[in-house]
């Protein structure tokens, strides 16, 4: 874990270097104070020497302004540093998580993700400026105190050493309680993001069922969850810094009544004097309060460990490129096998069970079936979302298996009922089909998907606004911008997974007519509740309980009155009539 950490400072050696050269002078000028208050005491003032008085005085001045000048590089450069490093590792995170399978998605909560991209990396920039300098400069003026008031009298000096072991203990005795809260905190922030970023994410349906007093409750118990853990945390904090701080008040009284009683009783003796005593009252601050800060720091250094673990956690699951092929994916023609494929999803029983089939390129399989039967997870295999336990899936007789994830991804194109668009322009969503391409190309693409004259019936035309995922569209606006993106990209084998099944009869029409232009001379799946959509498809499977049931064209199928026919009838009654059949059933 500390070599993971320290690999981060790698890029900014230079300025951590220098960093923590101003912070040992930051400590260093730091013991002027009491040496030339001792020199003024002890000889200065006595002897009347105004000249060195005024010296002492300019010469604390020019220093403090060189420490401000330092303090200046430590705040603002180190802060650079630590928000850089911060950057790199919310890079790697974010580069993480786009290698991250499906998998990882189903089973994490977006919040908590988003929790340890924002909040915890903070937590660990800060550790990563903060620390190193607060260690420096506080070990440099606790020893150089401690070494200079051992010399001006040894006694005392160990009496203010006594103090660093009762300290330490006392943050020992508190520090798992602390660590604890912490950690407890730290989830339960998690947990209020995941519970807003649902809540946002889902407040059209929230209002349209009118449940905000509902989510107004579970954010609260979220809330409250959180509340509780800061209390603890607290409560950790209140205890430890009460006794600290007696502890050091407590050693404030202890050296300046035993350095009053040496200087009543010894006076003289040994060379103990007023400047020495003085010397001591105006440093027990300059010793205690970095030895204070040192232990302070395990706060810190407890809030960033327990983020970073989180961190190298993430880092650590794996990718999908642990799955990858060597070979690129060659211009497919598209012709898909299914030999004996059976799979499952973590922790459920078997979604698919020994499936087969042939789909010859730039036919068309439609899959139908009861919810949850496997032929959305059938959709998901073959761009190797998930990743075969079973069997093999071949496309032009090479097993997928060992083509490399992008490769393969490019040649396949994929419609959802679901439709995801990005905020930003018209323009940039249909673009994400193929980046590069021209203005001609896009134009295309519209016109194929049938959108373009309604882009071209807007305001600001291709720039407009959608919002975030496309709300200022309708359905069918936004299943045809995917469709337009699809057309740029133009993949060998297309895949439809309901595309049309959310949206009214006209729409669909319009849809279906778009549709028909995209899957023309491609290998089409297409996934399907409405069967009246799929009824001149090349192949028909009926998918059930992960099973392949039945499987041939419309005409066939419908000739062996088994599910299919059943299904297509049971569409196509009216409403009375299926009354009337569940009666007499």
């Amino acid at each position: 874990m500390f070599k993971r950490f320290v690999h981060y400072y790698k890029k900014y050696k230079l300025i951590f270097a220098l960093d923590m050269l101003a912070a040992f002078f930051i400590a260093v000028i730091g013991i002027g104070y009491p040496i030339i208050t001792r020199l003024m005491l002890s000889d200065w003032i006595q002897n009347e020497e105004l000249k060195y008085i005024i010296i002492g005085g300019v010469t604390l001045v020019t220093i403090y302004l060189v420490r401000m000048g330092l303090r200046f590089f430590v705040q603002y450069y180190g802060h650079v540093m630590g928000v850089n490093m911060q950057g790199d590792m919310r890079r790697d995170l974010f580069t993480k998580l786009q290698k991250l399978p499906y998998s990882y998605f189903d089973n994490h909560e977006t919040g908590v993700i988003m929790s340890t991209m924002t909040n915890d990396l903070f937590d660990i920039s800060e550790l990563a400026h903060h620390g190193p300098e607060n260690i420096f400069i506080a070990s440099f003026t606790a020893i150089g105190a401690i070494t200079y008031l051992m010399i001006v009298d040894w006694i005392l000096g160990l009496i203010l050493l006594a103090v660093i072991p009762i300290l330490f203990f006392v943050t020992w005795f508190f520090r798992r309680k602390f660590r604890d809260a912490m950690r407890r905190s730290k989830k339960a922030i998690a947990g209020i993001n995941a519970r807003l970023e649902s809540s946002i994410s889902g407040i059209r349906v929230t209002k349209a069922f009118t449940n905000e007093e509902t989510e107004q409750r579970r954010f609260e118990e979220a809330n409250q969850e959180y509340i509780s853990a800061r209390r603890d945390v607290f409560a950790s904090m209140g205890k430890y810094f009460a006794v600290s701080q007696f502890i050091t008040d407590f050693f404030n009284v202890l050296v300046l009544v035993v350095g009053g009683i040496f200087l009543y009783i010894y006076k003289g003796i040994d060379g103990f004097d007023i400047a020495d005593y003085s010397t001591f009252i105006v440093s027990v601050g300059l010793f205690i309060n970095p030895i204070n800060q040192l232990i302070m720091f395990m706060e810190q250094f407890e809030s960033a460990s327990a983020g970073f673990r989180r961190f190298v956690a993430l880092l650590d699951e794996k990718e999908e490129t642990i799955y990858n092929g060597k070979k690129e994916c060659p211009n497919l023609e598209g012709d898909l096998v299914f030999e004996h494929v059976s799979f499952h999803y973590d922790g459920s029983d078997e979604v698919l069970d020994d499936v087969s089939f042939h789909l010859e390129k730039g036919k068309t399989l439609a899959l139908v079936g009861p919810s949850g039967g496997g032929k959305t997870t059938i959709c998901h295999l073959i761009p190797r979302f998930y990743f075969l336990e079973k069997g093999h899936i071949y496309i032009d007789g090479v097993d997928i298996g060992e083509y490399t994830l992008n490769s393969l991804r490019e040649k396949i194109g994929i419609v959802q009922q679901d439709v995801f668009l990005f905020g930003g322009t018209i323009k940039d969503n249909i673009l994400y089909g193929k980046s590069d391409a021209s203005d001609e190309e896009v134009v295309e693409a519209a016109r194929r998907a049938n959108i373009l004259d309604f882009i071209n019936s807007l305001p600001k035309g291709w720039d407009t606004e959608i919002g975030e995922r496309g709300v200022r569209l309708s359905g069918g606006q936004k299943q045809r911008l995917s469709i337009a993106r699809l057309f740029l990209k133009n993949p060998p084998i297309l895949i439809l997974d309901e595309a049309t099944s959310a949206l009214d009869n006209t729409t669909e029409m319009l849809i279906q007519k778009s549709l028909t232009e995209l899957a023309k001379g491609r290998t089409c799946l297409v996934v399907a509740h409405r069967l009246s959509t799929i009824k001149n498809a090349d192949e028909i499977a009926v998918i059930s309980q992960g099973k392949i049931k039945e499987m041939g064209n419309h005409e066939a199928l419908m000739k062996q009155n088994g599910i299919y026919a059943d299904l297509y009838k049971l569409q196509f009654k009216n409403s009375d009539q299926v009354i009337a059949d569940i009666e007499i059933g």
